[in-house]
This record gives C-alpha cells, sequence and structure tokens, in this order.
C-alpha cells in the first residue's frame, strides 16, 4: 500500500489511562479515515495497558509497543514512535489531549496545497476540567509563511505550536534534522519545531481544533514548577541568536519577557535552579548591561509601587 496520503498517529502514552479512551476515540472519529495508529505505553503504573489492549487487533492499529521500564523522556517516545510510523505525514497525538474531529482533514489540506509545506498545524483550547483556561489564535483561517520568516514570528519568544497534539509534518523532514530535542528534558518540541522550519514551509490554520489538557500529572505543570522551563528557554534562545535565526531585538525582547516571568516565580524555585537561572540572565550574548537594565527597570518599578 502507498503511503501517500497516509497519516500515522502516534499515541505516546505514560499513567494518562483516565484520558486514553477519549484520546484514542477522537482519532478514530476524524472525518479524514487514511490513518493509522502507533500505540506506545512508557511502563505507565495505573490502567493505561488495559486501555491499549482493548484497541490492540483494531484494524487501524498497526503497532502496540509496552515498555516494561520508562525511557524517562517524552522525545524518546516519540522518535520510538516515528520510527515504527509509514505514513506520509506523522501525528504525535498527546495522550491526554483529544480534538475535533475534522483537525487532519483541514490540516491535510494546508499542508497538501504546497509541496514545500512542512509543518501544518491549527490552534488549541487549553483545557482544565471542564474549564477553558486560555486558547491560541490566529488572525487568518489559513495562511502559509516560510519556514526562516515562521521562525522569527512563531517561534519567539516562545513557540506558537503551544502543544505537539495541533500539529502534523512531513515524515521525510524527520531525517533531516538533527537530534538535539532528545537533549532537553521539557522544551524538546521547541527545537524540534526550529529544526523542522528550517526544511520548509508553515501552513497555519486559525480554527480551534485541538483540546490541550493541563493537570498536575502533565509534563509541562512540573517544569513550570521546577523553573526547567527558563534553563531550557534561555538556551534555546542563545542558540536562536547564535545561529541568526532570530536577530538581537527579537533576542533581547524574548530575554526581558523571561526575566518578568521568572521574577514572579523566583521564590518558589530551587536554590540550584534559580542560581543557573540568575547566571544566563548575567550573561546575554548581546550585553552584559541588559540584564541589569531589566533588573533597575523592575526595582524602580517595584520602587514605585510602594509609594
Amino acid at each position: 500500500m502507498s503511503n501517500e496520503g497516509l497519516v500515522s498517529v502516534v499515541i505516546p502514552n505514560y499513567n494518562h489511562g483516565k484520558f486514553l479512551d477519549q484520546r484514542i476515540q477522537s482519532v478514530l472519529a476524524q472525518s479524514y479515515e487514511r490513518l493509522e495508529i502507533v500505540l506506545l505505553d512508557d511502563g505507565s503504573s495505573d490502567d493505561s495497558v488495559d486501555v491499549i489492549e482493548k484497541y490492540r487487533n483494531h484494524p487501524k492499529v498497526s503497532h502496540v509497543v509496552i515498555n516494561e521500564q520508562n525511557s524517562g523522556s517524552p522525545f524518546k517516545q516519540w522518535t520510538a514512535g516515528i520510527s515504527l510510523a509509514k505514513g506520509e505525514f506523522v501525528w504525535i497525538a498527546e495522550s491526554d489531549d483529544w480534538c475535533e474531529p475534522t483537525l487532519l482533514q483541514y490540516l491535510l489540506e494546508g499542508i497538501q496545497q504546497d509541496s514545500d509545506c512542512v509543518i501544518s498545524y491549527c490552534q488549541s483550547y487549553c483545557v482544565t476540567g471542564n474549564e477553558i483556561k486560555w486558547q491560541s489564535s490566529h488572525r487568518q483561517l489559513s495562511e502559509i509563511v516560510k519556514g526562516n520568516e515562521f521562525i522569527r514570528k512563531y517561534l519567539c519568544p516562545n513557540p506558537a505550536i503551544v502543544n505537539v497534539s495541533m500539529a502534523i509534518w512531513r515524515r521525510k523532514n524527520f531525517a533531516l534534522i538533527p537530534r538535539d530535542f532528545l537533549n532537553y528534558r521539557f522544551s524538546g518540541d521547541w527545537v524540534f519545531w526550529i529544526e523542522l522550519a528550517k526544511t520548509g514551509n508553515v501552513c497555519i490554520n486559525g480554527r480551534l481544533l485541538n483540546y490541550f489538557r493541563k493537570h498536575e500529572a502533565d509534563v509541562s505543570t512540573g517544569a513550570y514548577a521546577s523553573g526547567l522551563n527558563f534553563v531550557e528557554g534561555l538556551s534555546i534562545l542563545d542558540n536562536m541568536f547564535k545561529n541568526q535565526l532570530i536577530g538581537k531585538k527579537a533576542y533581547e525582547h524574548a530575554y526581558k519577557k523571561n526575566f518578568r516571568e521568572f521574577r514572579s516565580v523566583a521564590d518558589e524555585i530551587s536554590d540550584p535552579v534559580r542560581t543557573q537561572v540568575i547566571n544566563r540572565f548575567r550573561n546575554p550574548l548581546t550585553s552584559r548591561k541588559l540584564f541589569y537594565k531589566i533588573w533597575l527597570s523592575a526595582v524602580w518599578r517595584a520602587m514605585k509601587g510602594r509609594k
């Protein structure tokens, strides 16, 4: 069977048993039906494997892989799933998210209109329980952006692809990118999108088709609580600037934004991580004075606020 138009849906799971049925059902309910599903479990201790086993013999399920021990990285699981994928396109559908039935239909319409398009993504709701916490947005229903422009405008100061479940991409381009994203515990997806965008164009769809679930057990919540997001995020910004993917103005703006966010949570972060972050702010790649300008500005505002 030709892989043209086939979407490989990689569902990496770890202890998301209570969300897993909804995730898999939302994939099976897609209006675009030419897909295969790769189910992965990374050593779950809940009932995840029981849920997965219910789908083992489903005609759309091509692989089921159950790890006895946890790999320690969601990005290692991405790579494991991609290695089994046969489709022209890959969709990493995280196990605690779900989506509208038309997600694949619209994303494929976007990526297939341009042979140089490597990523296609929609917008996402961020949901906690039954509450919509926030949502991403784009002003156009659909537009294609050159890869280098996408990196400048939509991957700095933070990635516009806030959740991997909201995007599909061309599998052949995975062979063209380095595996640096595996070196990150939290921000590997940001590096992944940067490297993929270097290889082609990006289609941005303005429709809200994805539901990104936030809860205490998700990866990002733990990273924000530990301060790891600042350590890794500032490192990525440094690399983007060194490799001339962003200019000085965007780089300094991103550092200032991160500093403002860091000040609001610094007291909650452990001393070793806090020290790492402060040292990065003290040594930006543009001007060492930048940190002190930010610091003095923050102190001045705080003093005015106390009057």
